[in-house]
């Protein structure tokens, strides 16, 4: 398999020339990502400077691979608005480290800058989009498309050159606290967002695969299986078997390997016993020799260290990962042995040159030794900031609406209550930078902002069982029209939060926080608080009409809410401008579009609850049923659609979809399949296969039509590939997962 497969690597002969002049010492510097960025520099009164620590450390290896992080700031780094890097600084320092390595070193290599751009960059200032899991919610690849290339053009203007997104994990068990970086539970909206993340963030790289000036190389997160862990524990193992592997959890990948994604990030879990990092199957046979991948395979932070265990030492740890197929390190000290397994013959010289080929064939296609400076031409058709508050209105997802309490009439008197109504904080998320005092708008800002006739009460905590601000609530509620109910979670990071070594928080029975999600995060009873359970009772007790919005990172299992309020709807972790999105929604200055991206559990117990499990005809635990409070696709608007019958007509599958109602319309159309005989493995309840957003006028119709392709039909064989399968399918078309039609189609 040659190591150039990727589609658009730079000319051979540049890479293979200076891998024949480079000392082993050299090699294994290329392969090394061991510092953190933040301790590369220092504050200064006239501005920054580069520390000893960093001097040091391209010294060791006479060159860098990649330095993370350098405008990385949040709690876990300790960067603030006092000491760090800001937007008027970052091409300025980014190119004082660039210089040194180029400058101090025998060859001159550039060095990697690679940064966090989980939802947005990272940094101070740095635009922060909506998290993945309301990107998820929008089921608008465009407009991610779009908010992609915004932060990919933001990042290079900065010095940044690589972004790790996180793409490839699905929310199978929503109790895992990374529940927020995911796109959802299935497979295929996953695999449409992540391949609208690498068109967007990378471009078009064109026949030499050249990236761009203002588009950054994608470094997918996290391959493979991680969102399948053990009782949804962070990093815990995973117990799926390769048929889950491949139905479920590669469909992104190999989308985004296709989208021409120039790297992806082993993840932490194991596989059939061996952690991705170490699992040569996935890493070199499915990822390069099956699927044809010539891009970068990077270790999670200090995943390679772990591997120490397994192989007795450090070296041969390096060697296991290496072998393997995993070219470039995070933080660990295992890879900086290389050398030392090469002398020891653990490893050969050749297979460490094949990594060291995939670095610089990157640093290549990104014109790196060429302009190794940021050019200050870098600049972006559209505000990320604008971009950010357009993805946040549409994934809002309105879950009930009884007796139509939404949209609000003009005029009314409304109290705004609850833990998350006036936090900007709680609206944005694990993996964000600090932001400035004034950035941002919460729900009640954004009210308030509209004109609303608003009061406010807190109510309560969002952890905990005190009742205290309950009884200010409920007199605010009761001399109101309508009540707006602001709770759900939090994972905004806070400066006494002990973290791992990964930078994972900390969060234990004995260690309080309000922190409820988040890396680290982990949830065993997905109810909200006691105390927010308690508000919601003694405010449905006063008969004011209740409006609840959950501000979350996760499905929290709420069914006292379906009960005690009026109308419910899900804002995710909406971004700073997600107040302003808010409003909008419950006023009716635009329609609620959002859909579910996953399915709402009863209660934890009830798990697993995603839509498309195996058709084994379960029929739910004797105390609860099979289906979910609300199921996956789901999504209601201000007015009625309805949807004819399915129908096939010359290898298309055609329904007509009608505004019955008085407002407009974004619905989104959705097509399942159903494997209902034939095939050689046991088919699943249903598969979403496709989706097409349209807007209609009050009574306006549209027919839309979908394809039957192998794209549409396909499923994993026996032996693991794909391919259509004789056998009769339902082809079911509709808005949500349990509201569809169908009709009988045979292959």
């Amino acid at each position: 398999m040659d190591m150039y497969k990727d589609p658009g690597a730079p000319v051979p002969d540049r890479v293979r020339d200076l891998l024949s002049r480079m000392t082993l010492t050299e090699k294994v510097g290329q392969v090394n990502q061991r510092m953190y960025g933040w301790n590369a520099y220092e504050r200064t009164a006239d501005g920054h400077r580069l520390t000893d620590a960093f001097r040091d450390e391209v010294a060791r290896f006479d060159g860098m691979g990649a330095l993370y992080g350098l405008q990385r700031a949040d709690p876990w780094s300790g960067v603030t608005f006092a000491d760090g890097i800001t937007a008027a600084d970052g091409a300025r320092v980014a190119d004082t480290v660039q210089r040194h390595v180029v400058e101090q070193t025998r060859l001159g290599i550039p060095v990697l800058m690679v940064e966090e751009v989980p939802h947005g960059h990272q940094a101070l200032d740095g635009t922060v989009l909506p998290v993945n899991l309301a990107v998820g919610a929008s089921w608008d690849p465009g407009l991610y498309r779009e908010a992609a290339a915004a932060a990919a053009a933001e990042l290079r203007a900065r010095g940044g050159h690589v972004a790790l997104v996180s793409a490839l994990d699905l929310v199978r068990d929503p109790r895992w606290g990374r529940s927020e970086e995911c796109f959802g539970e299935d497979p295929y909206l996953a695999t449409r967002l992540t391949q609208a993340l690498v068109e967007g963030a990378q471009g078009d790289a064109g026949a030499e695969g050249m990236f761009a000036p203002d588009r950054a190389a994608v470094v997918l997160k996290h391959f493979a299986g991680q969102g399948s862990s053990v009782g949804g524990r962070n990093s815990a193992a995973t117990e799926i078997g390769a048929r889950e592997l491949h139905e479920i959890h590669l469909p992104a990948a190999l989308a985004g390997v296709r989208a021409g994604a120039a790297g992806v990030m082993a993840a932490y879990n194991e596989f059939d016993g061996l952690p991705c990092a170490a699992s040569r199957d996935l890493l070199t046979g499915l990822l390069r020799e099956r699927w044809g991948f010539g891009g970068l395979v990077m270790a999670d932070g200090c995943a390679l260290d772990r591997l120490v265990r397994l192989a007795g030492d450090k070296p041969s740890a390096a060697a296991l990962a290496l072998s393997a197929g995993t070219d470039l390190s995070l933080w660990d000290e295992a890879f900086p042995e290389l050398e030392t397994a090469v002398r020891r013959g653990l490893v050969s010289e050749d297979v460490l040159d094949t990594a060291v080929a995939r670095v610089l064939a990157l640093k290549f296609r990104l014109g790196l030794f060429e302009r190794p400076h940021t050019s200050d031409s870098i600049q972006q058709a559209t505000s990320a900031a604008e971009l950010s508050e357009r993805l946040a209105r549409a994934s809002l997802t309105l879950l009930h609406n009884d007796g139509a309490v939404l949209p609000l009439a003009p005029g009314m008197r409304i109290a705004v209550i609850g833990p998350n109504a006036d936090s900007v904080p709680q609206q944005i998320g694990d993996y964000t930078a600090p932001q400035r005092p004034a950035e941002g708008i919460s729900v009640l800002a954004g009210l308030r902002d509209a004109g609303v006739d608003v009061t406010y009460a807190r109510g309560c905590d969002l952890v905990g069982d005190d009742r205290t601000q309950i009884p200010e609530a409920v007199a605010v509620a009761a001399a109101s029209d309508a009540a707006v109910l602001v709770l759900g979670g939090s994972s905004a990071r806070e400066h006494g939060t002990v973290f791992d070594d990964n930078g994972a928080a900390i969060i234990t029975t004995g260690n309080p926080t309000e922190m409820t999600c988040g890396e680290g995060v982990d949830l065993a009873d997905l109810r909200l608080g006691a105390g927010q359970r308690a508000l919601v009772d003694a405010l449905a007790a006063t008969g004011t009409p209740l409006v609840a919005v959950l501000v979350q990172g996760r499905p929290h299992a709420v069914p006292e809410l379906t009960h005690s309020t009026g109308a419910l709807m899900s804002a995710w972790y909406p971004g700073p401008w997600g107040g302003r999105a808010i409003a909008d929604v419950l006023l009716g200055a635009c329609e609620p579009s959002g859909r579910l991206p996953l399915s709402v559990p009863r209660s934890s117990g009830q798990l697993p609850v995603f839509y498309n499990a195996k058709d084994h005809g379960y029929r739910g635990y004797v105390d609860e049923p099979a289906t979910p409070l609300y199921p996956f696709g789901h999504g209601l608007s201000y007015t009625t659609t309805e949807f004819g019958p399915p129908r096939i007509s010359g290898g298309f599958c055609e329904v007509e979809i009608s505004n019955t109602g008085g407002r407009p319309v974004r619905e989104t159309v959705q097509l399942y399949v159903r494997r209902t005989s034939g095939g050689t493995s046991w088919p699943r309840v249903r598969e979403l296969r496709a989706f097409r957003k349209v807007d209609l006028a009050p009574g306006e119709k549209a027919l839309v039509a979908f394809p039957l392709d192998d794209a549409v039909l396909a499923s994993v064989t026996r032996s693991l590939d794909l391919a259509v399968e004789p056998g009769t399918y339902a082809i079911e078309t509709g808005p949500s997962s349990d509201r569809t039609r169908s009709v009988t189609f045979t292959v």
